[in-house]
């Protein structure tokens, strides 16, 4: 296959990318899952994925730094932690319909391959180190940018409330606040947990969501509204 039906073949993509390939091969190497490459003695998109990683990082790293330039090391780890997770990751490919385009074999294909957050997130990281190779570092960052979203969104600190709730017990000198299951409710496909958080003054706080790491993030982050307050 050819340079332009390649081109004519992921442009939807690029579309979505908002990036125009100059080595449409690169798109189409970041998209080849290593099932689709190993039946055909291919190169799948491991290596670019392995390298996407590394620029990943360096983008959000950047952006983190310049943005909140009076966030201590340890908080804008964990902000970038969050950025750069599977989850978020996933979540990013889902938006630009990587999915739809990887090359998969018909036995990753029939088991929902296109729908793997773990297939999905390696693909994402592929593609970023794709761009990066075809167009420099600011065009990954760019894309970096448009694909991860609003780095000062709050639902950044509020993932981590539990992080949260232990650093400011520790510097009142208080002790580690400890978490028990407080009972589920629901069907098994739409169970509701309730978690507590106790402190060592006896205070607890609940919290609910639907998983138990959901509700205890909950539990804390209104444990930590109370302190402050």
């Amino acid at each position: 296959m050819g340079k332009t039906d390649q081109s004519g073949e992921l442009g939807g993509l690029m579309g979505a990318l908002d990036y125009r390939f100059a080595d449409v091969g690169l798109l189409r190497l970041a998209l080849t899952h290593p099932s689709f490459a190993l039946q055909r003695e291919a190169r799948d998109n491991q290596r670019l994925e392995y390298l996407g990683d590394a620029v990943l990082q360096l983008c959000v790293s950047r952006r983190l730094y310049d943005m909140f330039p009076n966030l201590p090391e340890g908080q804008l780890s964990r902000r970038r932690a969050l950025l750069v997770c599977e989850p978020s990751l996933c979540e990013a490919a889902r938006r630009l319909g990587l999915g739809e385009a990887l090359l998969l074999d018909r036995g990753e294909t029939q088991t929902g391959g296109r729908t793997k957050p773990s297939v999905l997130a390696d693909a994402m990281e592929a593609v970023i180190a794709a761009v990066y190779l075809d167009g420099g570092i600011e065009a990954a960052a760019a894309l970096v940018d448009r694909a991860i979203g609003d780095y000062d969104r709050g639902d950044v600190l509020r993932v981590d409330a539990k992080t949260a709730l232990q650093e400011f017990l520790q510097a009142q000198c208080h002790p580690a606040p400890v978490y028990e299951s407080a009972g589920e409710e629901g069907p098994p496909h739409e169970r509701l947990f309730t978690e507590r958080v106790v402190l060592g003054e006896g205070q607890a706080f609940e919290g609910q969501g639907g998983s138990k790491k959901q509700a205890q993030q909950q539990a804390a982050q209104r444990a930590l509204e109370q302190l402050k307050s």
